[in-house]
Formats: structure tokens, C-alpha cells, sequence
């Protein structure tokens, strides 16, 4: 338990001494206006990070979540610029098929009994050459205000922040409550702990499986309206790092790649500590390639880690 309270404790450690750090670097870091520009910068990875956490919980994975956001995004940007449909319904749409294609991943996992890592590889290929295909390498602006609402800000006090961000934070408190009070969210760290003791149990794991995939077709599709918001278009070519980047963030929250344990408030603080240390880099004139480095770095420590919790 002292060691599953530490491995919990620690990405909240680390992002503190990361906000000190940098404070101490730049004046400008905690600043209400950067601190409310980290929120806005980390709230489509943070989106998609829930649905990652859920999926990994189960032991599985998903490098495809990046990509479906993408096609998410055109779609929902063609459907309401091009062929003139509502915005409601072209943001239903869009999202509808984001978590039909969590449900193709999800069956392909279930029925097929296909390794998530290659069954979700194979559909982040397909997701982007859909979406090229269907976008035709275009950038779709002009979008209605339904679609760029979450960007705008309420101010608290001096400070704004984007309504986008107020969602993300709102969605987390949702999964919090999904895995830490109801009989589904314990099933999915049964499968995750071990699937044929829960099956034996009396768990269907199958349809867990397919949730959770499923769920996370639908993260993709609301982090896809995030990105609108956040961009004021629809970008074929966005979502291309997201994929490994909610990885990063699932495990510097601490939550363990080989299932059945973590919490999903600790992928929250995963996508804070690096959208800190891109921030505080950028104010410090670090170039980006070592911010990739650091984060790298960052993963590699997570995961040893998480190894060394486990043996302990």
C-alpha cells in the first residue's frame, strides 16, 4: 500500500518541483495568463489521455486515438463548411464516427483476438490516409461558432480560461467517478489485474474490451472539437504526435502499461507535466528538439518506475 501511495503521489511531486523550477527560471511561468495558456495547450492531449488511461488499464493500447481525432475533425469541419449541415449534427457526426472506429479497434481486440498494439498501428495508418483522402490535404476554415465556443474564455478574476479546458477538467471528473464508483470501473482494473480471473468471476471481459475502445473513439471525437476550438480549423494534418503523447502523459501519471493499476486523475497530471515543461522550456529559449528530448527522457523514467513498483 506505502509503495502504491508513493507510485501515486510522485507525478504530483514531480510536476510541483517542475513549477518551481521553472518559476525560478522566468518570472513570467506563474503568471495567471501562462498557467491558463498550459491548460488551453494541454486539454486536447489531456482529453484523449482519458480514453488512453482506460484502454491501458485493461492492458491494452491505443496508438490510433491521435489520428481517428483527425478524422474526427475534418469530418465534422466538411460536413458542416462544406456540405452545409448543421453544426450540431456535423459535430454529432464527426464524433459518431470516432467511436465507431473505437468499436472496429475494439472488436478487431475481442473477436479476432488481435494484439491492440498491432490492431490499433494498422487503424492509425488507415485513420490517416482517410483522412488525407478525404480532406484532400485541405485546411477547412470558416467554421461555424458552435465550433470554435470552447475556445473562447470566462475571466477568474484577472486570469481567462478557455471553456475548452473547463471541459477537460469537467470530463476527468466524469472517468473519476466511472472507475472509482460504479461496478464497470472496478471491471475494467479486474481485466486489467488479470482477464481469465475475471472472466471466471463472472465479468464478461469481451464487452469491458469494447467499452473502454469505444470510449475512447469518443474521447477522440470531443478532443477532434477541441482542437477546432483551440486552432479555429480543421487541420488534416493535426493529431500526428497526440498518439505517443497521451502514452507519455498515461505514464508519468503513473498509471501501469501493463494493466490493472493506476488512477485516471494521475493522466491528468501526466499532461500538465508536459505541457509545464514544453511552456517553461519555450520561456527559457530551449529549442523543441530538447523539449522531445526531456520528455523522452521523462517516459523512459516513468516506466522504470513502474517496473520497480511492481517488484516491490
Amino acid at each position: 500500500m506505502t509503495v502504491r501511495r508513493l507510485a501515486f503521489a510522485g507525478p504530483l511531486v514531480a510536476l510541483l518541483l517542475a513549477c518551481a523550477f521553472f518559476a525560478l527560471q522566468s518570472p513570467r511561468f506563474l503568471t495567471g495568463a501562462n498557467l491558463s495558456l498550459v491548460l488551453s495547450q494541454v486539454m486536447v492531449v489531456g482529453v484523449l489521455a482519458i480514453g488512453q488511461t482506460l484502454v491501458i488499464l485493461t492492458g491494452g493500447i491505443d496508438l490510433a486515438c491521435g489520428m481517428i481525432m483527425a478524422l474526427g475533425s475534418i469530418l465534422m469541419s466538411m460536413l458542416a463548411v462544406k456540405h452545409g449541415w448543421h453544426p450540431a449534427l456535423a459535430i454529432a457526426g464527426g464524433m459518431g464516427v470516432t467511436t465507431l472506429a473505437g468499436m472496429i479497434n475494439g472488436l478487431l481486440v475481442t473477436r479476432i483476438k488481435l494484439p491492440p498494439f498491432i490492431v490499433t498501428l494498422g487503424t492509425m495508418n488507415i485513420a490517416f490516409a482517410a483522412t488525407q483522402l478525404v480532406s484532400r490535404a485541405q485546411t477547412f476554415t470558416d467554421l461555424p461558432p458552435l465550433f470554435t465556443w470552447l475556445g473562447n474564455s470566462v475571466r477568474v478574476g484577472n486570469t481567462p480560461i478557455a471553456f475548452g479546458a473547463l471541459a477537460m477538467l469537467a470530463s476527468y471528473a466524469l472517468a473519476f467517478v466511472l472507475l472509482r464508483e460504479t461496478a464497470a470501473g472496478r471491471h475494467v482494473y479486474a481485466v486489467g489485474n488479470n482477464s481469465e480471473a475475471a472472466r471466471l468471476a463472472g465479468i464478461n471481459t469481451n464487452r469491458v474490451l469494447l467499452s473502454v475502445y469505444m470510449l475512447s473513439g469518443l474521447c477522440a471525437g470531443i478532443a477532434a472539437l477541441l482542437s477546432i476550438a483551440r486552432t479555429g480549423v480543421g487541420d488534416p494534418q493535426s493529431g500526428q504526435t497526440e498518439n505517443l503523447d497521451t502514452v507519455t502523459a498515461v505514464v508519468l501519471g503513473g498509471t501501469s502499461l501493463f494493466g490493472g493499476r493506476g488512477i485516471i486523475v494521475g493522466s491528468l497530471v501526466g499532461a500538465l507535466i508536459v505541457g509545464v515543461f514544453r511552456n517553461g522550456l519555450t520561456l527559457m529559449g530551449v529549442s523543441s528538439v530538447y523539449q522531445i528530448l526531456v520528455t523522452g527522457v521523462l517516459v523512459i523514467l516513468a516506466v522504470a518506475t513502474d517496473q520497480w513498483s511492481r517488484k516491490a
